[in-house]
C-alpha cells in the first residue's frame, strides 16, 4: 500500500512538472514575421480609390441576357453541364480556393494573410482535422458570420446555385464578412481536408460535386501540401481529375517547409513532384511554392530569403490575378457561351438527323435510340466539326448525351432554324456575334486602358468587326 501510494505522487509530481514546463513554452511568445512584404505587394496601403468596374459588368450583364441565356435555356444546357450563370457570378470578385489534405495549413495560411490571428473570428486551426466547412471569406463593414442557409437564400450573391446540393450542405457552408482591404477586391474559398480512408457518404453531401462548383469558378486553386502528407489516395486522386482542364489556375505549394533540413526538403520536394505526376497529365507542370506560410518566424538555420522570394512570388500572382479580374470575368463568359452554342449545334444535329431518319412507319422511339446509342454512325459530330469554328477539343462527351436525352425527349427542341423572331433575330446569330464580336470588342477595350467608367456601345463599337484581342482564359 505504501509502494503504491509512493507511486501516485511520483506521477503527480511528474504531471505537475509536465504542466509547469507546458506552461513555460506557452510563455515565451515564438517571434512573429514581419507583414510588410504583403501590404507591399498586395498594394494594400495604397489610398486611392476604388476602379468603377460597373458599367463593364453591366455590358457584360446585358450580352449575358441577350445574347447566351435565351439559347442556354433553350436547349437547357444547365442539365448537361449542371452550371447555371447568375448575375452574383457575372459580378462577383475573383475566388481563391484553397484545396488539399487535412492539416497541411490551409486555414493557417489564410488567417496569415489577412492578419486574422488573435482575433475572436481567425480560422480554427490545430494538428488534427479541424475545418469540417466550406468557409467563405468575404469583405464586410464589421465582422460577422453567415450561416450557408441565408447566403444560399441571397440572390444578389454568387453562391445561391449552391442549394442544389441539399440542406445538409448548407449546413456546412458558412460565410464570415472582415473588414481587410484585400477582401475588398478577392474572396476566398477554405475547404475541408481531404481525409483518405473517409468515404463520401459519411460526408452527408455530395462533397465532390461541391468542390467541382468551386473548381469552376475559382480564379486561382491552391492546393496545399506538407512534408508529412504526400500520399495519393482516392479522394485527392479524384480532386486532381476534378482539376483536368483546369491546371492554368492550379498552384501547388509546400507549406512548413522550415521544418525541414536543405537535404530532406529536396527529397521532399521529388517525391512531391513524383506522386503528382501521374494526377497532372500536363508538358508544363504547375507553379510549386515552397515556404512556410504563418505568422510566426522562419525557423533558424533555414533557407530565410528563399522562403521569403517564394512567399512574394506567390503574393505576386494573387495580386495578378486580382488586377486581371475583368478580362478573366469576360474570358469566362466568352468559353461558356462557346460550349452553349456547340450543345445547341450538336442538340441541332441530333434533332434534324431523327426527323431525316423517320417515316411514316417508323418507331420513334427505336430511331432515336440507335442515334443516341451509335451518333458517330450517322456523323453526328463530324457534322459539327466540318463548321471552321469549332474545336474537337472543345466537344463534350458523346456519353453525356445518352443522359442528357434520356431526361430531355428529343420533341422537347426545336431546330436552330426555328429559332428566330422578326423582332429578337435568331439566337444562333445572337451568340455567334456575342462570341466573334461584343465580348472581343468589350475584352479589347480593356486592354486599350479606355476609361471602364463610360463604356458604351457607342464607344466601342460593339457592332463592328473585332481585332483579335481576345486571348484564352
Amino acid at each position: 500500500m505504501r509502494a503504491l501510494l509512493l507511486l501516485c505522487c511520483f506521477l503527480a509530481s511528474l504531471l505537475l512538472s509536465g504542466q509547469s514546463e507546458e506552461t513555460e513554452d506557452v510563455s515565451e511568445e515564438a517571434p512573429m514575421r514581419d507583414r510588410s512584404h504583403i501590404e507591399t505587394t498586395l498594394m494594400l496601403n495604397e489610398d486611392k480609390p476604388a476602379d468603377d468596374y460597373s458599367a463593364v459588368l453591366q455590358r457584360l450583364r446585358k450580352i449575358y441576357h441577350s445574347s447566351i441565356k435565351p439559347l442556354e435555356q433553350s436547349y437547357k444546357y444547365n442539365e448537361l453541364r449542371q452550371h447555371e450563370i447568375t448575375d452574383g457570378e457575372i459580378t462577383s470578385k475573383p475566388m481563391v480556393l484553397f484545396l488539399g489534405p487535412w492539416s497541411v495549413g490551409k486555414s493557417t495560411m489564410i488567417n496569415y494573410l489577412l492578419g486574422l490571428e488573435n482575433t475572436r473570428y481567425q480560422l480554427y486551426t490545430g494538428a488534427e482535422p479541424t475545418t469540417s466547412e466550406f468557409t467563405v471569406l468575404m469583405h464586410g463593414p464589421k465582422l460577422k458570420t453567415i450561416e450557408g442557409i441565408v447566403m444560399a437564400a441571397d440572390s444578389s450573391r454568387s453562391f445561391s446555385p449552391l442549394e442544389k446540393f441539399g440542406q445538409n450542405f448548407l449546413e456546412k457552408l458558412i460565410g464570415i464578412e472582415v473588414p481587410h482591404k484585400l477582401l475588398e477586391r478577392v474572396t476566398f474559398v477554405d475547404t475541408p481536408g481531404i481525409i483518405e480512408n473517409r468515404k463520401q457518404q459519411e460526408r452527408g453531401y455530395p462533397f465532390n460535386d461541391v468542390c467541382q462548383w468551386f473548381i469552376d469558378r475559382a480564379d486561382l486553386i491552391f492546393v496545399v501540401f506538407d512534408p508529412t502528407k504526400l500520399d495519393v489516395g482516392l479522394e485527392l486522386e479524384m480532386l486532381f481529375r476534378q482539376l483536368k482542364g483546369r491546371e492554368s489556375q492550379i498552384r501547388i505549394i509546400l507549406n512548413k517547409a522550415d521544418n525541414l533540413a536543405t537535404q530532406m526538403l529536396m527529397r521532399v520536394y521529388g517525391a512531391l513532384f513524383w506522386s503528382l505526376a501521374p494526377l497532372i497529365n500536363v508538358t508544363e507542370p504547375p507553379r510549386v511554392y515552397v515556404s512556410s506560410f504563418w505568422p510566426q518566424d522562419y525557423k533558424p538555420d533555414t533557407h530565410r530569403e528563399l522562403f521569403l522570394k517564394e512567399e512574394i512570388s506567390l503574393l505576386e500572382d494573387l495580386n495578378q490575378v486580382i488586377e486581371n479580374r475583368l478580362e478573366n470575368k469576360i474570358a469566362f463568359i466568352r468559353q461558356h457561351a462557346i460550349r452553349v452554342r456547340i450543345h445547341a449545334l450538336l442538340v441541332d444535329r441530333y434533332l434534324q438527323t431523327y426527323k431525316d431518319k423517320m417515316t411514316f412507319f417508323s418507331d420513334g422511339e427505336l430511331v432515336f435510340k440507335d442515334i443516341v446509342e451509335d451518333p458517330d454512325k450517322f456523323y453526328i459530330f463530324k457534322t459539327i466539326l466540318a463548321k471552321t469554328n469549332v474545336s474537337k477539343f472543345d466537344l463534350p462527351n458523346r456519353e453525356a448525351y445518352k443522359d442528357f436525352f434520356g431526361i430531355n425527349p428529343i420533341s422537347n427542341f426545336k431546330l436552330l432554324s426555328q429559332q428566330c423572331s422578326y423582332m429578337g433575330g435568331c439566337f444562333l446569330e445572337k451568340i455567334e456575334r456575342a462570341i466573334t464580336q461584343e465580348l472581343p470588342s468589350l475584352l479589347g477595350s480593356l486592354g486599350l486602358g479606355k476609361n471602364p467608367g463610360a463604356l458604351n456601345c457607342d464607344k466601342t463599337g460593339c457592332s463592328e468587326t473585332p481585332k483579335n484581342r481576345y486571348k484564352k482564359h
